[in-house]
């Protein structure tokens, strides 16, 4: 069982360091895609707009050397549409491979500086310069630009075509500089998200290796919480005071065993020892009487404690009442105040209901009559039992959310001290320990209250009596 525990905690280890890998991969991985798509976008639209820059910039230089030709030839001689058309090899070439054609309004050739050289679209080229001004090509690595030039009445379209080595050469080198960046940015995308994410797991890793150190045996110790700002800092924040609730349950847990187990000795040890007093001897039909008066009372308390035990497991694992379930807590007053004058006739209960109740509605919430029964009879025993007149007033009013009930005794009250202890089970002030009792009952009247979405307030001072408020909300 031993070696199958430990082979057991073995394998969740090694499941827990490959999650934790997983995590730190799956962010690496993460601020490499973020990053690649980044430098790519980035790198694509310089790449873009460099291009198109180059474009532009080529364009107006072949506009430039295209107007100035037209100038030259149509300045060097006197202009006459019959004369015969010029070779144009006197003037000298700027661009790359540069090409000028000018035709006159009639699409006539007037100039062309390469016979040899052919535009495949010159008539598309030729309309659309007509027609908007300018009209840009690309003919194999040719870039073509034709536009509109007018001197006086005459109306050319001029033809330039050259290609832009330097450009393109230029624009090549960027292409691979940017290729080559974004591959090697790739590289320490990767190298620095594999180190970020480790570093950003790293208070992670130390919090699990906090936590592995704490048992049942030391939920005092406490996770590191580092600056307590942060999404971990909060994390590990929340997981202290878990811890703190789970120690402080587990101490109550403690106490109310002993003290249950304390609780339940002490009868139990009455009875064994009058029983074997009784077996010592033959004793008077009086005798055995009145000891099995007294092992009665103790039976009577075992079950009486018993019962409290088992509304306390009860109230503990019950969830709110149900909003169907609709009490009217004057009757429950009622009922209580007769059941127990029954039975302890030297209580004094006086009940008032206040002005404030105009409407039967305002009596009535939600829950569960018996327990609602329960809760109250406790208040009213613990007030008449630790006061000397034996006397409790009750006091039902309304407040804005529902009801509200007061109790208060002229009794020997509860220090400050006491007071912050008093829900505990089996706790009892330090005034009360000479009067019989559990120390289960306000536990139990706090428990019963909490499912009914209610609240309970206290006020006493010592030796002058105890002031408790029950507000329970209105039905829904």
């Amino acid at each position: 069982m031993i070696k199958s525990l430990s082979t057991q905690g073995l394998d969740l280890d090694i499941l827990s360091e490959i999650s934790s890998m997983q995590i730190r991969t799956r962010l690496t991985l993460q601020f490499l895609l973020l990053g690649g798509i980044i430098m790519i976008v980035a790198s694509t639209a310089i790449y873009f707009f460099t291009a198109d820059f180059r474009r532009d910039d080529f364009y107006n230089l072949l506009r430039s050397r295209a107007i100035s030709t037209t100038k030259l030839v149509l300045d060097s001689y006197e202009f006459n549409t019959n004369r015969i058309l010029r070779t144009g090899t006197e003037y000298p070439v700027r661009l790359p491979d540069e090409k000028i054609i000018i035709l006159n309004y009639n699409n006539d050739t007037l100039y062309i500086s390469d016979r040899s050289w052919e535009l495949k679209e010159m008539n598309t080229i030729v309309g659309q310069a007509r027609l908007n001004k300018e009209a840009f090509s690309k003919q194999d690595t040719y870039e073509v630009l034709g536009t509109s030039y007018t001197t006086g009445l005459y109306r050319f379209v001029v033809i330039g075509a050259a290609i832009d080595k330097d450009g393109l050469l230029h624009l090549k080198k960027l292409r691979t500089i940017m290729i080559i960046v974004c591959l090697v940015s790739l590289i320490l995308f990767s190298i620095a998200g594999w180190f970020y994410s480790g570093r950003a797991l790293n208070p992670i890793s130390n919090v699990v290796k906090k936590v592995e150190e704490i048992s049942i045996t030391s939920l005092n110790l406490r996770v590191p919480e580092g600056n307590g700002i942060d999404e971990i800092g909060r994390l590990a924040k929340t997981f202290n005071r878990m811890l703190e609730r789970l120690e402080t349950s587990f101490a109550m847990q403690k106490d109310f065993i002993a003290n249950a187990s304390h609780e339940l000795r002490t009868p139990l040890t009455s009875i064994n020892g009058q029983i074997e007093v009784l077996m010592m001897k033959d004793r008077s039909t009086s005798e055995y009487k009145s000891a099995l008066e007294s092992v009665l009372d103790d039976i009577k308390s075992l079950i009486d404690l018993s019962n409290r035990l088992l509304l306390i497991a009860r109230t503990s694992s019950e969830s709110p009442a149900k909003p169907d379930q609709k009490t009217r807590i004057d009757e429950v007053l009622w009922q209580v105040q007769e059941e127990m004058e029954r039975l302890n006739p030297s209580y004094h209960i006086n009940i008032s209901l206040d002005n404030s109740l105009t409407d039967s509605d305002q009596m009535t919430v939600n829950g569960d009559e018996y327990l609602l029964k329960v809760a109250i009879s406790n208040l009213i025993e613990n007030a008449c039992k630790y006061s000397p007149d034996r006397a409790v007033d009750i006091r039902c009013g309304y407040f804005e959310k529902g009801t509200k009930v007061v109790f208060e005794d002229k009794g020997i009250g509860i220090s400050e001290e006491d007071i912050k202890k008093i829900f505990e089970p089996f706790y009892r002030g330090a005034n009360a320990i000479s009067i019989p009792g559990s120390g289960i009952g306000l536990s139990l009247v706090n428990q019963i209250i909490k499912n009914h979405n209610g609240t309970i307030n206290i006020s006493s001072k010592v030796g002058k009596g105890t002031k408790i408020i029950l507000l329970l909300p209105a039905i829904s």
